[in-house]
């Protein structure tokens, strides 16, 4: 008998607990990025499948409040934010109801975010995304302007003395979210891009009358037309975007440089690369964006017929210069400009130009344009072309258009004759004679005379970038991501980045690739063995000889065992 009662009240509790309401998880977060640039700062959530979510506002202190439904947390939360001037940390909150995850973005101060959901991409690289864009700037209603006059100056006070500089727009491809091609080897092609345009404007900026804008500086992702906004906010008179080509198959090498046809791409790798950039759209979040400029399809087209003729054709002018120098360096796969539409070269008023500079996808060339070295001899190329395309081609009121003629320059503050010197391409002895000058004193607004320079442009073998290393760490006891990022100077967000890590757990004796600044490196010694001499000591490490006997101020190649060299990182 109470065995019967005590089976009645089990089946009692059991029809109860199938009452109660059963938390089902039909999504899961399972990773936070964050990449701050210069404009915004991007937030990339991944999750499982596509975000079913609500967001809103606080303040004092600003906040904003996403929620996410249906979704479980398999990520390490909070996140501090270091590197952005308005977001400090992303954090959990207790949220509405049991089934929803609630994440807090702690800001720095009030900010109207873009929040939008993006599909997994073709290619595999991501899943379903959250994106959260946070602007730098606030955005303010601007007071009603005044009645324009017809008069519009044509000329700036440089323009008019004659000393402009010519300013180039350098364009590093991909970046941030998106890596770009992807290498055998699982190099990417985002790195490759920044450090050639890195080298590129080094090897500008140090020629007078020249002056390089880069559209990126770090690894971030920006929307591609947002690339040619820079561009002609720097008044740029070229825009140079510099990528690294790749295929389906490995077969295919060398480098092309593409210019703007709005007709059909002329050969299947110009139809890869279109494909590629819509991937790219995906992978960054721009489609969005290029598809809000569709809106005025008339202005556009107008815009388009006025101007795009002549960038069309000066733009084939840069390219076929390219090739010839390009092709003293490397191998081409194409030795005439190849036809695209793509989004980069769509400036209607900036002659532009897309440089591949080789087949990542080709195992060879993945190396080669992985090897500071060859990286040098393609700035070198591509600065030796854009500066004989210049010279041939100079626009009115710049240094360039002025060569052989006098120029004059108007001192400014914290100027000297050697800086002004330097500027022109002159000497101090030869301003000073020009000018009569007795010493060299100068009067802020002084008018100086500056004595034409007819000798030809010579770009520079030498280049002074930031050069980056690929190195691998090994996880040992102890050991977590912050510290990590620490030790090599990098943030958290690219080593998880580099090597697809979905949470911040690490394991025991797992391998970390890391790009690093080489003077962020830690210092390596070592000591000498048994049989051990600079030569293999040097291949060793993967560096020159010379660079170990400098670092180490040896005055010969002899070696004793023991001996503790160091070892430099170039």
């Amino acid at each position: 008998m109470i065995q019967s009662l005590v089976n009645n009240l089990i089946r009692v509790v059991l029809l109860c607990i199938s009452f109660l309401p059963v938390v089902v998880f039909a999504n899961a977060l399972e990773g936070v990025r964050v990449w701050p640039s210069p404009d915004e700062t991007r937030v990339v959530i991944d999750l499982k499948s596509e975000a079913d979510f609500s967001y809103f506002s606080l303040s004092e202190p600003h906040r904003i409040v996403i929620d996410l439904k249906k979704t479980s947390i398999n990520t390490k939360l909070p996140i501090s934010v270091t590197k952005s001037p308005v977001l400090g940390k992303i954090r959990k909150s207790s949220p509405p109801e049991k089934s929803t995850s609630r994440l807090v973005f702690e800001l720095k101060q009030s900010v109207t975010p873009n929040i939008f959901k993006l599909s997994p991409t073709p290619g595999g690289q991501y899943g379903h995304r959250l994106v959260v864009d946070l602007p730098h700037t606030k955005v303010t209603t601007a007071a009603p302007s005044a009645p324009q006059s017809d008069t519009k100056v044509s000329k700036d006070a440089s323009q008019l003395l004659g000393n402009a500089d010519i300013v180039v727009a350098i364009d590093a491809g991909h970046g941030g979210e998106d890596p770009g091609s992807i290498g055998p080897t699982r190099k990417y092609e985002k790195h490759v891009t920044l450090s050639v345009s890195k080298k590129l404007a080094a090897q500008l900026n140090a020629i007078p009358g020249m002056k390089a804008v880069m559209t990126r500086r770090g690894d971030y992702f920006v929307n591609l037309n947002r690339r040619s906004e820079i561009a002609r906010k720097n008044k740029a008179h070229l825009l140079v975007s510099v990528h690294a080509d790749a295929f389906t198959t490995p077969q295919p090498r060398g480098a092309s440089v593409f210019v703007l046809n709005t007709k059909r791409a002329n050969t299947e790798i110009a139809r890869w690369v279109e494909n590629h950039e819509k991937q790219s759209e995906l992978l960054g979040g721009a489609g969005q964006v290029l598809a809000k400029n569709n809106n005025d399809r008339n202005v556009s087209q107008t815009l388009l017929d006025l101007q795009f003729s002549h960038s069309q054709k000066e733009g084939y002018k840069v390219a076929s210069k390219i090739l010839k120098e390009m092709g003293k360096v490397a191998r081409l796969h194409k030795k005439e400009p190849v036809n695209a539409s793509l989004a980069v070269l769509k400036s209607p008023d900036i002659p532009s130009v897309l440089v591949e500079t080789g087949f990542i996808s080709n195992p060879a060339e993945e190396k080669l344009l992985t090897t500071r070295s060859h990286q040098d001899k393609l700035a070198r190329a591509l600065a030796k072309a854009i500066v004989q395309y210049f010279e041939a081609n100079p626009p009115e009121g710049t240094l360039f258009a002025n060569r052989g003629k006098q120029i004059k320059h108007s001192v400014k503050r914290g100027e000297s004759l050697s800086i002004i010197a330097q500027k022109y391409g002159s000497s101090v002895s030869a301003i000073k004679s020009a000018n009569k000058l007795k010493s060299s004193s100068l009067a802020i607004g002084q008018v100086l005379v500056i004595p034409g320079a007819g000798a030809p442009i010579v770009v520079s073998s030498k280049v002074n970038t930031v050069e980056t290393k690929e190195i691998t760490h090994t996880v040992v006891k102890g050991d977590y991501l912050g510290k990590i990022a620490s030790k090599y100077k990098v943030p958290v967000s690219d080593i998880k980045r580099e090597n697809n890590l979905r949470s911040d757990v690490l394991k025991l004796g797992q391998k970390l690739k890391i790009t690093v600044s080489l003077k962020d490196l830690p210092v390596r010694k070592h000591t000498v063995k048994r049989g051990e001499y600079l030569g293999k000591i040097a291949s060793q490490y993967g560096v020159p000889i010379q660079s170990i006997r400098t670092a180490n101020k040896l005055r010969s190649d002899s070696l004793a065992v023991g001996q503790v060299l160091v070892i430099p990182n170039k």
